[in-house]
């Protein structure tokens, strides 16, 4: 049992370390003074202790900060050791004190909500994009939150004395558009800015460095990376952690250890993963954007594995025309995804409302995979279709990079993708 190792994974560590090397070690650090080379993965649901007078000062303390009970672990719904581990590993990757990991993203939303609604700061300000359900959920006030949608130069105007979060996603899902983080940060004053992180990873960017409190992962995309774990987790300062541990032991949405374990294998690929699917999808894009059977493309400025793009033609053919490509909704895989927006993750959202935030009925949503991309290609190629008579090109054709400005340039080659390391 590893009962000796929560909370006390960092100590080994004096200097800093490349993301690379901190994806492989974090975490991991005092495994070696154990005699252990993987982690362990602790099962139990509880724990023996003898000592029932410390135990009550143990669940005191906790009950105050929500900080990690010193010593041995109590029960599974307070913490575990092997989600500790994973939980250490992120919040090094993120840049932040803490990381707290729930059952799955929106468990992961939600207790954040339910922290501020707490305090009395129910309103939530937030842009949009968002990924369909997270959207849903401020929407119809399903946690007795109000929500007041507007865009980036807006944030300021919109924040109330009760305004106890400002959310964006960026690059947002499913239109891969891109805010200026910094400037958000500043516009939001003293509310906690939320950043939805899962495209991007802590590879490509760390919004913490650029004002964000709070950091949410989908940890079931990149984090896992391979399609077979659900989890979500938020990276913060240890005071944010401490009350997301109290709505976590409050309302029961525990990850599982074993799932704890599969992400923490996930993280040490995840700059891998992350610059190999990275090149495979600018290339896809170039091809995309010189295809006359495609509207528009949508790419990062700051690289990763999605894409999505607008068609000519009947969306749903491409779905159902895909052989090699997965059409399945979620996204991060190591294999690749491609989905319908409008169909699956943002059915939820009212149509004028997703419409208005440019997610068209004929765009479709990629999730670029480690596959070859010449047999990506030939497969994509073929689900599009023929290509109409008379020529290669369309004047109306561009790649449309994603940033702030929205202003077209090319993607990025694979040593120009903005990895960071």
């Amino acid at each position: 049992m590893d009962t000796a190792s929560m909370g006390a994974h960092d100590d080994v560590r004096t200097a800093p370390r490349a993301l690379a090397t901190e994806a492989v070690h974090a975490g991991r650090d005092d495994l070696a003074r154990q005699g252990l080379h993987a982690p362990p993965i602790d099962l139990s649901t509880t724990y023996p202790s003898y000592d029932s007078r410390g135990e009550a000062a143990r669940i005191d303390a906790f009950a105050a900060t929500g900080a990690d009970p010193d010593g041995p672990p109590v029960y599974g719904r307070l913490g575990n050791p092997t989600v500790a581990r994973f939980e250490t590993a992120l919040a090094r990757l993120e840049g932040t004190e803490a990381a707290v990991a729930f059952a799955s993203g929106m468990a992961a939303l939600s207790a954040v909500l339910l922290v501020r609604a707490s305090m009395g700061l129910r309103h939530v300000v937030a842009v949009r994009p968002l990924y369909g359900c997270s959207d849903h959920l401020l929407t119809a006030g399903l946690l007795g939150s109000e929500v007041t949608w507007t865009d980036p130069a807006g944030i300021a105007e919109a924040l109330r004395p009760d305004t106890g979060l400002v959310i964006v996603e960026s690059p947002a899902n499913p239109t891969l558009a891109e805010v200026d983080l910094r400037a958000v940060a500043h516009a939001c004053g003293s509310v906690p800015l939320l950043v939805d992180n899962t495209f991007a990873t802590p590879v490509l960017q760390r919004p913490a460095e650029q004002g964000a409190r709070l950091v949410l992962h989908s940890a079931t995309k990149y984090l896992g990376g391979h399609g077979d774990v659900l989890a979500g987790v938020v990276a913060c300062d240890e005071e944010f952690a401490g009350r997301l541990r109290q709505v976590r032991f409050a309302t029961g949405g525990v990850l599982h250890p074993l799932a704890g374990y599969l992400l923490l294998r996930g993280l040490s690929t995840l700059p891998v993963r992350v610059r190999a699917a990275s090149a495979n999808a600018a290339e896809l894009a170039h091809r995309l954007t010189a295809d006359p059977r495609v509207a528009r493309v949508h790419y990062p400025r700051i690289g990763g594995a999605m894409i999505s793009f607008e068609i000519h033609g009947d969306p749903h053919e491409v779905i159902a025309g895909v052989r090699l490509i997965t059409p399945a909704v979620s996204l991060g895989s190591v294999d690749t995804l491609i989905q319908h927006p409008a169909s699956i993750s943002h059915r939820i959202v009212d149509a004028d409302d997703r419409r208005g935030a440019g997610v068209s009925d004929r765009l479709l949503r990629m999730s670029v995979g480690l596959e070859d991309v010449e047999d990506l290609w030939s497969d994509l190629d073929g689900a599009l279709g023929r290509r109409p008579l008379g020529g290669a090109g369309c004047t109306d054709m561009r790649l449309r990079r994603v940033g702030a400005n929205n202003h077209s340039a090319p993607a990025p080659t694979d040593t120009q993708l903005p990895l960071r390391r």
